[in-house]
């Protein structure tokens, strides 16, 4: 009840600005480029009037201008683009900062590119302490096979070493951390996981989905200061490339706690819509309180993150047929289907949206008939916005399913073009063309795709995603054609995906989303024309300034992030 009453006390205070009188003049105006609104009625126009934390006109620039005062700031944009405050459908908050103070193993060619970066970090760090890192994917590798923990022991023999997987589904691991962790070849695997074994039976120091938390749960968690630390780092970031929402895909009770304290403080720019992560301690006591809905939009919780299989990099995907390259794989269910749909019912009922993880199409299926059994049982599901967290393999029948059913596809563009080069040996390429990474098939059954990044599995920068999604090309435009190009999303509708339309997945649509008179004054301004120019410029594009809720929260010109006051 406190926490309740504290945001509605920053919401009457972000709101007052709307409380103006209708003659007061505008605060900021900009002009001077095209405004790219993402609405229906007026989709580009060539000014906006904000006052206070609020958008009051949008239209011709002589109409705009004529509104303004002594003090409105009038902001030639001279030709620069002006698009709604974009938003990640699917992000880590936290994650995203804390690679600051791990080793970024992102776009490493080889495994012994890995090495090195371990074994220097292990020059450096006392012995005995972990060394934890993460982004390598073995496809990128001439190899394009597993490691083996025998090659980390050469690299750093007298300290424990944890390596995610880019997709965060599997972990490279030393012999040192499987004997801290008591992992042996006697060790069966867990419900939900695989350790991956050599031929003799021996791990070989992968560990898949579940398995992970054999070995993770013995590195020392990150203290409070460092927690925040990730937190105010992963805003900084954000703010720079033109986020102004995030929907972090799992917290804590702990992390939210610090959102809360941030907030509260003025300290964070970027607002944020949380998933609860399925732990015990904290489902059962956010399911108790109820949701925390902040009508300012700074900070809501009311939705839960539930997993129900891994990822096709590390073929943990679940999937109704055998994997093409590991026959008699059918990937894994991370969290069993009758604790699934006990959580899943237990978050309904306690008034939050669902969010399910779901890569492979036996995965997607089972969540869809899920959601099914829950909209007959309780009325108020469908209200809800039940989403699917991914949806990147659906099987053909199941495709027509998320627009009847309403079930938002949450899915993240760059992972179709990250994907692509291996897809179909996993899948085979019947599989792909039936229903992978299928925008196009989605959006003909009605169904609302939010459109994320899944940072820090793949960068945070919004424009990638605009670009992989109306191209299906990774950034050296490749294949020429596009990757089963007649599924790419047209530039409106990818604009709108990861803003209106994020907005609609985190139920702030009335808000957020569409540049309008009435709505909250989100706004990036970029330094090309992104809806016009040839697709490999979009890569060239910086976000000159970001605005929330009116405020300028990043400004190239300035060179850096400031704080963000309160609104």
């Amino acid at each position: 009840m406190r926490v309740r009453a504290w945001v509605l006390g920053l919401s009457m205070t972000a709101s007052a600005g709307g409380s103006q009188p209708p003659e007061a003049p505008p605060t900021l105006i900009l002009h001077g480029g095209p405004i790219y609104t993402a609405g229906d009625v007026q989709p580009v126009a060539g000014a906006v009037a904000i006052r206070g934390d609020r958008i009051v006109r949008v239209g011709a620039a002589a109409d705009v201008l004529a509104l303004r005062g002594p003090a409105t700031e009038v902001v030639d944009l001279e030709g620069a683009a002006v698009v709604p405050g974009l938003h990640d459908a699917h992000g880590h908050f936290a994650g995203l900062g804390a690679l600051r103070a791990m080793l970024d193993l992102a776009g490493t060619p080889t495994a012994d590119a890995v090495l090195r970066l371990v074994e220097a970090r292990a020059a450096a760090a006392p012995p005995g302490s972990w060394i934890v890192g993460r982004g390598w994917d073995q496809n990128d590798w001439p190899e394009a096979q597993w490691p083996d923990r025998h090659r980390l022991d050469r690299a750093a023999p007298d300290h424990p070493v944890y390596l995610t997987r880019i997709d965060g589904h599997a972990a490279w691991v030393n012999s040192r951390a499987l004997d801290l962790a008591g992992v042996s070849r006697q060790t069966a695997d867990p419900p939900g996981g695989r350790i991956v074994r050599d031929a003799d039976g021996e791990p070989m120091g992968i560990l898949i989905d579940v398995a992970q938390a054999l070995v993770r749960r013995r590195i020392p968690p990150p203290g409070a200061a460092a927690l925040e630390a990730s937190v105010l780092a992963a805003d900084e970031e954000c703010r720079r490339v033109g986020l102004t929402m995030v929907h972090d895909a799992g917290a804590g009770a702990d992390l939210i706690n610090i959102y809360e304290r941030l907030v509260r403080a003025g300290r964070l720019g970027t607002r944020l819509y949380v998933m609860l992560a399925n732990e015990r301690s904290t489902t059962r006591a956010w399911f108790a309180r109820g949701p925390l809905i902040d009508p300012a939009h700074r900070l809501t919780v009311r939705a839960v993150k539930l997993v129900a299989d891994g990822a096709l990099g590390s073929r943990g995907a679940a999937l109704i047929e055998d994997y093409a390259d590991e026959r008699g794989n059918r990937g894994l269910d991370v969290t069993a289907p009758g604790q699934l749909e006990l959580v899943a019912r237990a978050a309904v009922g306690a008034g939050f949206q669902p969010c399910t993880h779901a890569i492979g199409d036996r995965a997607n299926r089972a969540v869809l008939d899920l959601y099914e059994r829950l909209m007959r049982d309780h009325e108020e599901m469908r209200a809800l916005r039940p989403r699917i967290e991914h949806a990147q393999v659906l099987d053909a029948d199941d495709i027509p399913r998320f627009g009847a059913l309403g079930v938002v596809a949450s899915m993240q563009p760059t992972h179709c073009t990250s994907d692509m080069p291996w897809a179909a040996d996993r899948l085979g390429e019947a599989r792909v063309e039936e229903g992978a990474y299928a925008w196009r098939k989605l959006l003909a059954s009605k169904a609302v795709i939010a459109s994320g990044s899944d940072f820090p599995v793949e960068r945070a920068d919004p424009l990638l995603g605009f670009y992989a999604a109306i191209t299906r090309q990774d950034q050296a435009g490749q294949p020429e054609s596009g990757w089963y190009a007649d599924q790419r999303m047209t530039r409106a509708e990818a604009l709108r995906a990861m803003t209106r339309d994020a907005a609609y997945a985190a139920h702030a649509e009335r808000d957020l989303g569409v540049i309008a008179p009435g709505m909250l004054a989100d706004l990036v301004v970029l330094s090309r024309d992104i809806m016009t120019v040839p697709p490999d410029e979009i890569l060239q594009t910086r976000v000159l300034r970001t605005i929330v809720g009116g405020r300028t929260v990043y400004s190239a010109a300035a060179g850096a992030t400031g704080r963000p006051p309160l609104p």
